[in-house]
């Protein structure tokens, strides 16, 4: 996975507030659970345990992710789609126009118009100008074109978030 500098730190934010603030709220939640008895029919026990693991599956999920990812630069020229580029493509087949945010893998949200830059598209995109006509590759059978209509540099924004998993 290609990770920003940017999405590292946020990623040890992550990781460091889980293990500091969530762990704590989450162990209290099951002692306190666990002390009112029946453990077999506690719902309240069962659900502090739930999201307790949860907890530390996300952890070593981040962890997971720092040791294996490869730092990429953010960086790219004004006229070229890179890395938290907001652009516009036109889609040929459907008459289409749609805008677009290029983000790192741990932040796509197809949802909300942000595509990783690993993605199909996103790596297609990736270093062509304003007027570029771009074949977006599918798979091995389906592919379409696309035509970059404009490229704004937005940066990393707030809601920019880690995607969870």
């Amino acid at each position: 996975m290609e990770l920003t500098k940017s999405d590292v730190e946020k990623i040890k934010e992550e990781i460091e507030h889980r293990k500091l603030v969530v762990r704590k709220e989450a162990l209290e939640a099951v002692k306190e659970a666990r002390a009112h008895g029946d453990l077999s029919e506690n719902f309240e026990y069962h659900a502090a345990k739930k999201d307790k693991n949860k907890n530390e599956s996300r952890i070593r999920y981040l962890e997971k992710i720092l040791k294996t990812a490869t730092i990429i630069s953010d960086k790219s020229k004004s006229d070229e789609v890179g890395l938290n580029n907001t652009v516009q493509i036109y889609f040929e087949e459907e008459d289409e126009t749609e805008t677009f945010k290029i983000v790192s893998t741990m932040r796509g949200d197809s949802v909300k118009g942000r595509i990783s830059n690993e993605s199909p598209m996103g790596a297609a995109l990736m270093g062509h100008k304003v007027g570029d006509r771009v074949e977006i590759q599918v798979n091995d059978s389906y592919s379409y074109y696309v035509v970059i209509k404009s490229i704004e540099n937005t940066g990393e924004e707030e809601t920019d978030s880690l995607r969870s998993y």
